[in-house]
């Protein structure tokens, strides 16, 4: 069975999303900034940015790929 670009790149981009929330969930003790940050309700505000970011990335990563995908036809023809 052979995959495709996308389907290894959002695998690749599964397993550092998983890695990443490991890493944070090592922390003993809770920064004081993101303490200040949920109290004032602005940290819906910080993850609403991160969200959008990462699927904006993902988003250009995908078209990116299509792109890519098409030149590859038309050179084999």
């Amino acid at each position: 069975m052979k995959t495709s670009y996308f389907q290894r790149l959002a695998g690749f981009f599964l397993l550092m999303m998983l890695s990443i929330s490991t890493a944070f969930a090592q922390s003993a003790e809770a920064p004081e900034m993101a303490d200040a940050l949920r109290a004032n309700g602005k940290i819906y505000v910080v993850a609403a940015v991160v969200g959008l970011i990462v699927a904006g990335l993902l988003l250009y990563l995908i078209t990116l790929d299509r792109k890519v995908s098409k030149l590859e036809q038309q050179i084999k023809k």
